[in-house]
């Protein structure tokens, strides 16, 4: 029996004595029986039969107490890892800690109470952990977004619904894990991941994803890009990857242009990103199976760089040629004049190429790492599983959190890049003539530019 409950007997029996000392709860015998004779267990007709109510009381709360003392006892057990017997086929249910971040009051206390009484640095690191954001630029997105959030007439804090939609993000969560952990049906958890979504990649696109035209921007961009390459007038670098698409229902003939060149369904992002690792142009509008400079070609930024659109205030003369800002990419894009591409994929031409085909891919690995480090933060784009429909808003806007992540200097972490391309040179289309018999003599120029400039070193 456990001691709890015989202190508690105990009590009660000198309770009882001063309540009523006439009448012996341990003796069928009246008072006259003497203290030191031998106990025997009273019966309960004995105690309900007395003319006091302390023997009735005692009886009742007696019960009471052993009934609480057993099922107490019961519970333990019950709760004890040896006595839980497993389903073969069960998964182990998640620890309360698991989601103890998903309910608005657990939030609203976490954001409230608890973060003031933590470190920066300390806060901060457990913002990250839970949703890919120091807390002052998650402050910084729920800021931006809350207008629009309120507008939308939703029935959840704007800063919990930001919150939720970032975990899943982070952490790669399906709707159905979100729904379960924080109380609410699926659908919801979809429909607000679609809201906060499309908030970012449309509301805070223009303003986090710009293509460097100021002339500030301009000389900081060129100037980055040159101490890392010794090229002059670099102003970005182009890569696609493809993003895997969970679970695609489509017919066998759609299927087949979403499987990518790595073998599975996806759809294809194409990035230009400066050398600070921030984009500052985004593209998702092909299936995984194109290649690169299809998509680029499809794109909008080809158009307004075809057409002129784009006016780049920084001209400088090397020898004898005007070269404008241009991007560099691999050899799976066209060379033109706005776009430098390596000469040869096996280093097969000569040491004035050879020197300037280096250079240029140490410049396109800024673009490789930025690419890594999305992926790597917003892990959802390892196995994106939101509809085919939602999948480009969702890239861009996993786009838009890198670059708040980039200029907030946010901790870089350990990437995992793409595999290296592989592949023929990008043909060039008839249209494409004029741009790439001018980027032919610019990248030869610059080619010989640099060999002397290094030689002479």
């Amino acid at each position: 029996m456990d001691e709890t409950f015989l202190l508690m007997l105990s009590n009660l029996l000198h309770l009882h004595n001063s309540l009523d000392p006439t009448t012996s709860l341990l003796s069928p015998s009246s008072s006259s029986s003497p203290p030191t004779s031998s106990p025997s267990p009273s019966s309960p007709s004995s105690l309900l039969s007395s003319s006091s109510p302390a023997p009735l009381l005692f009886f009742t709360l007696a019960s009471l107490l052993s009934f609480l003392a057993t099922s107490s006892k019961k519970g333990s057990l019950d709760s004890s890892p040896s006595s839980k017997k497993r389903e073969p086929n069960s998964s182990p249910s998640p620890p309360p800690s698991s989601s103890s971040h998903f309910s608005v009051t657990a939030f609203r206390a976490l954001s409230t109470d608890h973060i003031w009484s933590m470190d920066a640095p300390i806060r901060d690191a457990e913002w990250r952990s839970l949703y890919g954001l120091s807390y002052p630029v998650f402050t910084t997105v729920v800021e931006k977004l809350k207008p629009f959030i309120t507008a939308s007439n939703l029935s959840l804090p704007s800063d919990y619904a930001v919150a939720m939609v970032l975990s899943r993000l982070c952490h790669g969560y399906s709707a159905k894990t979100i729904a379960s952990r924080s109380s609410l049906d699926p659908y919801i958890v979809s429909k607000i991941t679609n809201m906060v979504t499309r908030l970012l990649a449309t509301k805070l696109y223009p303003e986090f994803i710009k293509i460097p035209v100021s002339r500030r921007r301009l000389v900081e961009t060129t100037q980055g890009f040159e101490e890392l390459t010794s090229l002059p007038n670099i102003c970005g670098a182009i890569d696609g990857s493809p993003i895997k698409v969970r679970g695609l229902k489509l017919d066998r003939i759609s299927m087949s242009s979403y499987k990518c060149k790595y073998g599975y369904d996806s759809v294809l992002l194409q990035v230009v990103a400066d050398h600070r690792k921030i984009f500052w142009d985004v593209c998702v509008k092909a299936p995984g199976g194109a290649d690169d400079a299809t998509h680029f070609r499809d794109s909008l930024l080809y158009n307004r760089l075809t057409s002129g659109d784009i006016v780049w205030d920084k001209v400088i003369n090397v020898r004898g040629h005007h070269v404008r800002p241009y991007i560099v990419g691999d050899w799976c894009y066209p060379l033109l004049s706005f776009l430098m591409t390596p000469f040869s994929p096996d280093g097969a031409g000569t040491p004035a190429q050879n020197l300037f085909d280096g250079m240029l891919m140490k410049g396109r690995s800024v673009v490789v790492e930025a690419i890594g480090l999305l992926k790597t933060r917003w892990k959802i784009l390892q196995d994106l599983n939101v509809g085919l429909n939602h999948a480009p808003q969702t890239i861009v806007a996993c786009c838009v959190l890198h670059n708040l992540c980039q200029i907030a200097r946010e901790p870089e972490p350990e990437v995992q890049k793409d595999p290296d391309e592989t592949g023929a040179p990008a043909r060039v289309l008839e249209s494409e003539k004029q741009f790439y018999y001018f980027g032919e003599s610019l990248r030869q120029a610059l080619a010989d530019d640099l060999h002397q400039r290094l030689s002479s070193r």
